[in-house]
């Protein structure tokens, strides 16, 4: 079995989730899956210093510090089909709201890269299952609106300690016509209709070890639909 773990960067504020993608790469190997990691050959929307949470005069490329994660082990965006994989996974951090989409500027009324777009629709209408974690879920929002899909996602708990307005998150997701569950780190969404798995991840606040259960039962589910 062959898991796609789609990578936006490298770094939780302008890019991939690094605790959240490595963690991934671990429990597929843990669960005897082959990972795949991809990338996008694009430059990333800003570089954030890591220490002083600042922007930083620098250009970046999506593909070369997502290759950073995968060790150099990563394909491109556009070389991917739905035949190649068994699932896809897409770790949280900002680059999904940033890189991938424009969800962290715009919210619900932002734009969805269309390589992005075209895997995500690609992969659900061959019935390939999808694993969003973290943030992620708004980019399943965006791709399939207006699709008649409706599915069911997580972003997170409203009652749950978090560092985000995970109401905001979940009113936007509902103007795209997602219907939003309520999970605790120690809980995952499971869309059997659509064959969609969701976790909130970093979403809420999370020791290392809570993070890595709550990733591990998402994948582990993926074996509902194989």
């Amino acid at each position: 079995m062959k898991i796609g773990v789609l990578l936006s960067g490298a770094g939780v504020y302008d890019g991939a989730e690094i605790h959240e993608a490595v963690l991934t790469l671990l429990e597929i190997e843990r669960l005897g899956f082959e990972p795949v990691c991809i990338g996008i050959d694009a430059p990333q929307h800003h570089v954030i210093d890591h220490v002083s949470g600042k922007e930083q005069a620098q250009k970046r490329n999506m593909l070369q510090e997502a290759a950073r994660i995968a060790r150099g082990q990563i394909v491109e965006i556009g070389s991917v089909v739905p035949a190649d994989l068994d699932a896809l996974v897409i770790p949280g951090g900002f680059g999904s709201a940033k890189n991938f989409s424009s969800w962290a500027f715009d919210g619900p009324k932002g734009t969805l890269r269309p390589d992005v777009k075209l895997l995500l629709v690609n992969m659900y209408n061959v019935g390939k299952p999808i694993v969003a974690l973290c943030v992620s879920p708004v980019l399943i929002a965006l791709a399939f609106e207006g699709m008649q899909v409706a599915p069911q996602l997580t972003i997170g708990s409203t009652v749950c300690p978090s560092p985000y307005q995970i109401a905001d998150f979940q009113q936007g997701m509902q103007a795209k016509g997602v219907s939003t569950m309520e999970c605790s780190i120690d809980e995952i969404c499971i869309d059997h209709t659509n064959r969609i798995i969701t976790a909130p991840c970093y979403m809420l606040q999370a020791s290392l070890p809570q993070l890595q259960a709550n990733i591990a039962k998402a994948l582990a589910a993926l074996q509902h639909f194989f």
